[in-house]
């Protein structure tokens, strides 16, 4: 694996959503993003996986660490599938996209 030139900051997603979760309305906006939420953090551990800093997944795209960031913000923006798949390959990784049927209530 690649040596970090960064220093990643600390986050404890667990204290957060704990802080989080007692405002009023944070549950049920939430769970609407859950999915977002999810590819978001799968793109995050696959860039710090690869090494990489938004810098250099945006050199390798061909684009600007601000559109990065906003690939990388939950619910702020919804990416393409042909976005998500220049991103997955910057990083070092394959896309797959799966349709899984629902549980009955």
């Amino acid at each position: 694996m690649a040596e970090l030139k960064y220093r990643p900051v600390a986050h404890s997603h667990k204290e957060f959503l704990a802080k989080a979760s007692k405002r009023k309305g944070f549950a049920s906006a939430y769970n609407a993003l859950e999915l977002e939420y999810q590819v978001a953090g799968q793109m995050l551990k696959a860039r710090s996986r690869a090494g990489l800093t938004q810098d250099a997944v945006a050199e390798r795209m061909g684009t600007t660490k601000s559109a990065i960031s906003r690939l990388e913000s939950a619910g702020k923006h919804a990416p393409s599938l042909a976005t998500l798949k220049r991103y997955a390959l910057a990083v070092g990784c394959e896309l797959q996209v799966k349709l899984v049927p629902q549980k009955a209530a």
